[in-house]
């Protein structure tokens, strides 16, 4: 069993930053990869960002590239999401998610194993 951690989730107003973490416990190995997911108010899940442990490749939906960096530290067996230039329509329950099956990058929910519980970001106008 793995169990996901979120941290770092607040309210900032627009054009601000915030840093998410996921750190992961309960396995002695790395995950395939790790992906950030959020769910808008009223709206389903989306895709965020995802990277592979393995080498560090990183992907990113077309509505956050060039604002968030999604990077890891092996030893802490943490991912982040650097958030930079946080627009109102960022608003969201942000969760993190680990695949341990795939090795390759998996922009679907149902290529991950594990979930965190989630952190909220909002964002002001």
């Amino acid at each position: 069993q793995v169990q996901l951690v979120e941290s770092g989730g607040g309210l900032v107003q627009a054009g601000g930053s915030l840093r998410l973490s996921c750190a992961a416990s309960g396995r002695t190995f790395s995950s395939y990869g790790r992906g950030w997911f959020r769910q808008p108010p009223g709206k389903g899940g989306e895709f965020v960002a995802a990277i592979i442990w393995s080498g560090g490749y990183t992907y990113y939906a077309n509505s956050v590239k060039g604002r968030f960096t999604i990077s890891r530290d092996n030893a802490k067996n943490t991912v982040y999401l650097r958030m930079n230039s946080l627009k109102p329509e960022d608003t969201a329950v942000y969760y993190c998610a680990a695949d341990y099956h795939n090795p390759h990058i998996a922009t679907d929910n149902r290529g991950y194993d594990y979930w965190g519980q989630g952190t909220q970001v909002t964002v002001s106008s």
